[in-house]
Parts: structure tokens; C-alpha cells; sequence
């Protein structure tokens, strides 16, 4: 029996979370904000600068996922690409909030190609790091332990993304050089939690084989894996949904709740309640069962959603940071369990096709992932676009008088939307527990004749 693993070498591992965090948040929460409110991009244009680096990366992850298995069978490591993705990626995060002409124009072609370039290196790191917790132990238990420990780092992530980049900006009056700021210090943070982590996870063994699989083979490999199709399509619709509510909470804060700065608020009621919670979720899915703790985490998400509706309608800041508060005990399950049950429909994979590849899955599941996230921002855009939101002047810090239809679309768009997409999820997390058991019940003939 493999040994319980140090906390040392579980925190070395998560710490690089911290990093991938705060990119999954920070542009998803500021950068449409910043191309519409401050360099004057319409919403339509401002969507599609988000939308399409992210459609790239789709493409690009299940390729990153198929060499990260290569080099994982020639060195027993997938260190170079983690490096590669920690190091260049902070460079190109700073400078994708520091255009620099005046010109709406320019400065959406500046902050699409560095949002693309910045995406491709994102892959890099996060596609071969999600694929350690399915190697980093032979006991289901401890990848549990590793997977609350990323999700811990990972809150803590987005936790610098919601409280402390919008505060940072703030803090140098917004604008163009306030967001300059706020892009090379979280990019600096963001980069050292990447390495740390990259570097920390050295010891972990990589294990895929017998032998290398060019993408082709690897999806053809995995495409007979239904119950980890059915957690990816769950896992998606609720990604696009906190992808939509990332985009919409500075508008929400600005337009309804009549302060931008409590777009900095609202995230540390929901993302330090879910550093808290992540204990607790364990402890009741041990109980209780994964998907069942999942499926009413998920219920109870899209209820806190759907309420905060009436209530940011009516302005009512309280209440609103109130509900959010309970947002976070429910994203705290959502993630969680979704992350501690990717690594185990892995590991059950192989028994169905003999062959290994942690790095082809989770090409594939963050792919989705990324994809879902990036299309939140142009779902909300689109939204924006529908009822008819006037984009800020470049000549102005004030934001622009909305007529009835913005603030009715922004305010549907940061509630509604979200809770219509994370109960569209509970089918596909049903589909898989039973897809999960018959699976197993196929697998276990298989193991006693072994």
C-alpha cells in the first residue's frame, strides 16, 4: 500500500493552482469591463477579442495533452512544458492590459493577439499539470486529499483575481494605467505560483503508455469513455455559467449596485467562503457520496442565482453579498468534486483500453473547460449587445447612462442566465453516476479473472 503523502509535497503541487486561478478569473472578470468601459471597444467587438483566443485554445489543448504524453514516456516527467507555460505566460498576462494607443481599434487587436498568445501558453502549463493528480498516487483517497488541496490553491487564485486585481486598479485611479498596474503585479503572482508549483511537482512520477499516441489515436483511445464525457459536458455548462457571472459582476457592481469597488467585495464573500468550505464537501462526500453532494451543491448554486435577481434589481448591496456568501459554499462542492472525479474516470479508463493517458484526458477536459470559460464573457457580451448597453467613451472615467433594457439584460445576464445553465448540468451528472456504475459493474468480471 502506497504511503499517505506529505503535506509538504500535496501544497508543492497545489500551490501552482494559485496561478491558473487567477488567469481562469481575472481576464473572464476584468477584461471585457476594461475594453468596453475604458478603451471604448463596442460590446459586440470587445465579446469576439474574448471569445476567439479561447476557441483556440480548444483546438490547441488536446494537442498540448497528446505531447505532454510523449514527453511524459521519454522523460517520466511533463516538467518542460509546465516551464515553458510558467514562464512565458506572465509576460504576455501584463501586456494584455497595457495597450498602448488610444485607439479602439488598436487596442482590441493588441488585447486579442496578446490574449491569444497568453492562452497558448496558459495550455502549456495547465493541461500537463491537471494531468498529475491521476499519477501522483496508487490510493483514490490520496488524489482526493491532492484535489482538495488544488482546490484550496485554486480558490485562493481567484480569490487574488476578484479581490485584489479589481482593488490594484483601483488603487491607481482605473483607467489605462490603473489596469497596466494591476496586470504586471497579479501576472508577477500569477507567474511565481506557476513555477513553484511546476518545480514542486518534480517528484511525481508520470506513468502513460505502453506507448506514445499521436493525437489521433489518443481521442480515438478515449472517445469510449461515456461517463467521462458525461462529467465533461456537467462540468462545462457550469463553467460557462461562473464564466458568465465573472463577466457580468463588474457591471452588476457599477451599473446596479452603484459602486464598481464592490466588485472586489463580492468576490471575497464568494471565493473565501469556498476556501472554507472545501473541508466540510469532503467530509459529506464521504458520507453521502460524490455526485450526490454534487448534484445538490449544483441545485442549491442555481437557486442562490436565480434570488439574486429581484435583489440586485432593487439595489439591495446586503442581502445581495448575503446570497453570494452561499454562491461560494456551493462553487466550493462544484469544484471540488468535479476535480476529485476527473483523475478516477481516468484511472478506470485504463482497464477498459489498456493504455494510459492522463494527458490526452485532461487535454480534453480543459479544452472544454476553456472553451466554456471564454464563451461566458461573449455569452454576456452578446447579451449587452441585445439590449442595446452604451459602451464608455474614451474621453470619460463616468460611466455611460444605460437605458431600461442594459440594466434589465446585465442584471438577467449575472443571474438568471447562470442558474439556467447549472441546472441544464444535473441531467449530464445523473447520466454519469449511472454510466460511472455500469462501467464498474463491467470492469469488476474483468479484475477477478485477472
Amino acid at each position: 500500500m502506497t504511503a499517505a503523502l506529505p503535506r509538504r509535497r500535496l501544497l508543492g503541487y497545489g500551490i501552482g493552482s494559485v496561478g491558473t486561478g487567477i488567469f481562469s478569473a481575472v481576464p473572464g472578470l476584468l477584461l471585457l469591463y476594461y475594453l468596453t468601459d475604458v478603451l471604448g471597444v463596442s460590446a459586440a467587438i470587445a465579446g469576439a477579442v474574448l471569445v476567439i483566443p479561447k476557441a483556440w485554445d480548444v483546438l490547441l489543448n488536446p494537442v498540448v495533452g497528446a505531447a505532454s504524453d510523449r514527453e511524459a514516456i521519454r522523460t517520466g516527467r511533463r516538467t518542460r512544458l509546465l516551464l515553458a507555460g510558467a514562464l512565458t505566460l506572465p509576460v504576455l498576462f501584463a501586456a494584455i492590459f497595457a495597450v498602448p494607443v488610444d485607439s479602439p481599434g488598436f487596442a482590441a487587436a493588441w488585447a486579442g493577439i496578446m490574449f491569444l498568445l497568453a492562452a497558448s501558453a496558459f495550455a502549456c502549463f495547465q493541461v500537463p499539470y491537471v494531468a498529475l493528480p491521476a499519477e501522483i498516487s496508487d490510493r483514490p483517497a490520496e488524489r482526493s486529499r491532492a484535489m482538495a488541496w488544488r482546490v484550496v490553491c485554486l480558490t485562493v487564485g481567484i480569490l487574488v483575481a476578484g479581490g485584489v486585481a479589481p482593488a490594484l486598479s483601483d488603487s491607481a485611479g482605473g483607467g489605462r494605467a490603473g489596469h497596466a498596474l494591476m496586470g504586471a503585479v497579479v501576472g508577477t503572482l500569477m507567474g511565481a505560483a506557476m513555477v513553484c508549483g511546476a518545480l514542486s511537482s518534480r517528484w511525481i512520477a508520470s506513468r502513460p503508455g505502453p506507448r506514445p499516441l499521436g493525437l489521433a489515436a489518443a481521442l480515438r483511445a478515449a472517445r469510449g469513455n461515456r461517463p467521462f464525457f458525461a462529467l465533461v459536458g456537467a462540468a462545462s455548462a457550469q463553467t460557462l455559467a461562473l464564466g458568465v457571472m465573472l463577466a457580468g459582476a463588474p457591471y452588476v457592481a457599477t451599473y446596479r449596485l452603484g459602486d464598481y469597488r464592490l466588485t472586489s467585495a463580492m468576490f471575497v464573500c464568494m471565493v473565501g467562503t469556498s476556501a472554507v468550505a472545501v473541508p466540510a464537501w469532503r467530509v459529506l462526500a464521504r458520507r453521502y457520496g460524490d455526485v450526490r453532494c454534487y448534484v445538490g451543491a449544483t441545485v442549491v448554486f442555481a437557486a442562490a442565482s436565480a434570488a439574486l435577481h429581484p435583489v440586485i434589481t432593487a439595489g439591495a448591496t446586503g442581502p445581495a453579498l448575503a446570497i453570494t456568501v452561499l454562491i461560494g459554499i456551493c462553487y466550493a462542492a462544484v469544484q471540488l468534486i468535479s476535480l476529485a472525479l476527473l483523475p478516477e474516470v481516468v484511472h478506470a479508463d485504463t482497464g477498459r483500453t489498456g493504455h494510459a493517458q492522463s494527458g490526452a484526458f485532461t487535454g480534453i477536459f480543459t479544452a472544454a473547460e476553456t472553451g466554456a470559460l471564454a464563451l461566458g464573457p461573449g455569452v454576456f457580451a452578446a447579451i449587452l449587445a441585445l439590449t442595446s448597453f452604451h459602451s464608455t467613451d474614451l474621453d470619460t472615467d463616468a460611466p455611460a447612462p444605460q437605458p431600461d433594457s442594459a440594466l434589465a439584460g446585465l442584471t438577467a445576464g449575472f443571474t438568471l442566465v447562470p442558474a439556467l445553465l447549472l441546472l441544464l448540468s444535473v441531467p449530464l451528472l445523473l447520466a454519469y453516476r449511472r454510466l460511472a456504475a455500469a462501467h464498474r459493474r463491467t470492469e469488476e468480471p474483468r479484475s477477478h479473472v485477472a
